[in-house]
């Protein structure tokens, strides 16, 4: 099989892209939250963990702690036990209750607008800062690259690369910057449905025929 071109790439990745907003047209954000400080906090949950059981998480969560001074007052060992379900709960802690800190004193009780300042919070790296920068400001900076992405990625031979920052510049060369925050969606809509990581879908998948991965018989 001959080695793709730059060109070629980039057609092949318009049309998946294309059966990507035609099977998922309504993928987007499935953590349920109220303002912008529950959204950072439950993506940042959201680490190594199921957006469902984030969820289940945070119906509890957000009815203890209401405002940012409840999480300024938070005991680390009883927020851990509220959070023990979503994993990694000691770095989390850790990793919350500093940036609320961060949100008090620096960005007076407010979650910033921009990258460069959502990065220096503690935990928040340019994933994270992608998904609150396009759900709350509608501020698309990038293309947030969660393991879904990052895997469907790889197998669909649009990067090769294994840093998610890297991974991030390959796919914004290759979609159009007005489907960079959906991409994502539609993305972890299809690792969630059909490929499945260890027992992908391949038969069914509409990708198939434009997937070097696939599986499938045609």
């Amino acid at each position: 099989m001959k080695k793709e071109t730059a060109e070629e790439k980039k057609q092949r990745a318009s049309a998946v892209l294309r059966i990507l907003k035609k099977t998922y047209p309504k993928a987007g954000m499935m953590l349920r939250y109220s303002n912008h400080i529950e959204l950072l906090f439950s993506v940042m949950m959201s680490a190594q963990c199921t957006d469902k059981k984030v969820n289940e998480v945070t119906t509890k969560l957000f009815k203890k702690y209401r405002t940012l001074g409840d999480y300024l007052r938070a005991k680390p060992k009883e927020f851990e036990k509220d959070i023990y379900q979503t994993g990694f709960y000691r770095m989390k802690t850790r990793h919350i209750l500093a940036t609320a800190e961060i949100l008090d004193t620096k960005f007076h009780g407010r979650v910033p607008r921009t990258m460069e300042e959502l990065v220096t919070l503690p935990g928040v790296a340019r994933k994270t800062a992608n998904i609150v920068l396009g759900n709350a400001f509608n501020i698309v900076e990038g293309i947030a690259v969660d393991t879904h992405v990052n895997r469907l990625t790889t197998l669909l031979h649009f990067t090769k690369e294994k840093n998610t920052d890297r991974i991030e510049k390959d796919l914004m060369k290759l979609f159009p910057r007005g489907e960079w925050f959906t991409l994502t969606y539609r993305l972890i809509e299809h690792g969630r449905a059909i490929c499945i990581a260890n027992r992908p879908k391949c038969n069914i998948c509409p990708l198939r025929t434009l997937c070097p991965s696939s599986r499938a018989i045609i």
